[in-house]
């Protein structure tokens, strides 16, 4: 029996751990920039290509559909609270980071119109909690005697108003249509990013 010599090449390093949460991070971006375009129905395939994985990658981090959506609807919520918790912040600066996320992601807006009693197509069972903690990051910088804060549910029910009149075929026309729908509640919104930003 021959053996045959097999040329030494140069494989990259098994990074394990780190290329396993580049790899996660690279399919949350890139579900969210699809469901943005084509909606929580586009192929898991186009998600997985966007990311630059293959689709056994993108399994083994989300099981199903609704893995990936809640995934990125977690960071979502994650990004609004990490805003909320910075130095030096206030209400328009949280709110413009929710606003970014409301120009980015009709599954969000989903996620903050659902009830108690489950959730719309798509949208993870538990969007009542996320909605909720979006809930808390906003009024942890609530002024007192603030309008949105007159009644219990005001605040949630301007975010609701707010994300109905996010609608355009761009995300600058969603901005600018989401900022009009500020001023007319009175409100002030800072700069439109996301969290970094």
């Amino acid at each position: 029996m021959t053996q045959h010599r097999v040329p030494e090449e140069r494989r990259p390093a098994n990074e394990g751990r780190k290329a396993a949460a580049r790899n996660r991070a690279a399919l949350v971006a890139a579900a969210r920039e699809i469901y943005s375009e084509y909606g929580l129905d586009a192929p898991l395939s186009a998600i997985a290509r966007r990311a630059g994985v293959g689709q056994g990658v993108l399994y083994r981090h989300f099981p199903d559909r609704a893995a990936v959506a809640t995934a990125v609807l977690e960071e979502n919520v994650r990004q609004i609270e990490r805003a909320a918790e910075a130095e030096d912040t206030d209400l328009p600066r949280v709110l413009g980071v929710l606003t970014w996320h409301l120009t980015q992601s009709a599954a969000f807006i989903s996620m903050l119109h659902a009830d108690r009693a489950g959730s719309a197509r798509g949208v993870p069972s538990y969007a009542h909690d996320l909605s909720e903690r979006v809930e808390r990051a906003l009024r942890a910088h609530l002024p007192d005697g603030h309008r949105l804060a007159a009644a219990e549910d005001d605040l949630m029910i301007a975010v609701a108003m707010v994300s109905g009149a996010v609608n355009g075929p761009t995300r600058e026309q969603r901005e600018r249509r989401a900022r009009e729908a500020w001023r007319l509640l009175g409100v002030e919104v800072g700069r439109v990013h996301p969290f970094p930003g």
